[in-house]
């Protein structure tokens, strides 16, 4: 039967194999509440703890890297990739005032290679051990003839839990509310569909340098891992300043306007200065090769603004001391008005959210 399935394409003992080689950095993230420990049919997590609260929720979320596992595979680099998923996943999670508790991943390739496999499932360890996230399941499919041999693509899904009474959300959000935002490292997981085309369209090699990023290959600048911001936020909300803050919001697939919007309530408004924070230069650079302007491309890619947090007018200067202290640049975006005006230039809402509305203004700081 193992031969008609090899046949087939599909090598089950390369499979056993890159298990055996994840196994190790899999284990690193365990903690005292998984039970059952590596390999079984289904990963158990022991939620006793949860007794503890007087409401508790559970909050999940799902997502994968996109098409920037088509840049990994082109300059055959596979162990950051892992912390993309792992960021897309648990910084939704944060989003609601959650703390992730376990995750699981899925790799689907046209030809199981071990090292490349393992590379990846490392990858998405060492960043559920940075957030404190047991990596308790996951699998890897052989799919011959759907996926070429060196073609795969990863998805994953994360469960954390909160106290009903800390939920946050628009619901919370008031008029007077200071916004800020938080730098990112790059173009983290979003917007790779319109990378992949300034570089195709510009006829560049992944695999060389350019002059605008020194002696990184165009590829290794483009691959930077996407920042952990989970971590961090959840060490803000359990410190004596976590009660001031009100309702967060990743900045991923939409932009900047459009996740705003949807964690601000119906009838406010918000205007974000451009000129609040200067645009990586990656960025810049990718606008200039697309013949593009950076305004152009705000509801595509992040600008350097991955994550914003909303909070209290009086407390806004204690928190951004606190998230610049634990080593993430933070601005004031602006501050949450009342929706007494017209709504033209602005995003009201978004992905079925009927929200707030936000629009940016002014010019982006572009200069050293």
């Amino acid at each position: 039967m193992t031969d008609a399935y090899a046949q087939s394409g599909v090598d089950t003992h390369a499979g056993d194999l890159a298990v055996e080689l994840m196994k190790k950095s899999i284990k690193g993230t365990l903690n005292e509440n998984v039970v059952g420990g590596f390999g079984g049919f289904a990963g158990m997590f022991d939620v006793s703890f949860l007794k503890n609260f007087d409401r508790p929720l559970l909050a999940t979320s799902t997502d994968g890297v996109g098409t920037k596992v088509a840049i990994a595979q082109a300059i055959d680099k596979h162990d950051t990739i892992g912390q993309d998923l792992v960021g897309m996943v648990v910084d939704d999670i944060v989003v609601v005032g959650a703390k992730s508790m376990f995750m699981t991943d899925y790799i689907a390739t046209g030809k199981v290679v071990p090292s490349r496999i393992a590379d990846i499932v490392s990858g998405i360890a060492r960043a559920c051990s940075e957030v404190g996230v047991a990596l308790i399941g996951g699998e890897t499919a052989e799919h011959p003839g759907l996926l070429k041999p060196d073609e795969y693509d990863v998805a994953g899904a994360a469960v954390g839990a909160v106290e009903y009474s800390k939920l946050l959300g628009p619901n919370k959000v008031q008029v007077g509310d200071v916004v800020l935002g938080l730098e990112s490292s790059g173009l983290h997981s979003n917007g790779y569909s319109l990378v992949r085309k300034i570089i195709a369209d510009s006829k560049l090699d992944y695999t060389k340098t350019v002059q605008e990023f020194g002696s990184l290959s165009l590829g290794e600048v483009l691959l930077e891992p996407t920042k952990l911001y989970t971590g961090i936020l959840n060490t803000l909300l359990e410190s004596e300043v976590g009660s001031a803050v009100k309702a967060m919001s990743h900045i991923t697939g939409g932009g900047i306007a459009a996740n705003l919007a949807r964690v601000l309530p119906k009838n406010t408004t918000l205007d974000v200065e451009r000129n609040s924070w200067k645009p990586l230069d990656v960025f810049q650079v990718l606008t200039q090769w697309g013949n593009l302007t950076l305004n152009q491309v705000e509801s595509t890619w992040n600008l350097g603004l991955g994550f914003a947090v909303i909070v209290k007018a009086d407390r806004a200067a204690q928190i951004q001391q606190h998230l610049i202290s634990a080593g993430v640049h933070t601005w004031q975006l602006g501050i949450v008005e009342s929706n007494d005006c017209s709504l033209e230039g602005y995003i009201q809402g978004a992905k079925g959210v009927d929200g707030g509305a936000v629009r940016l203004v002014g010019n982006y700081s572009t200069g050293n």
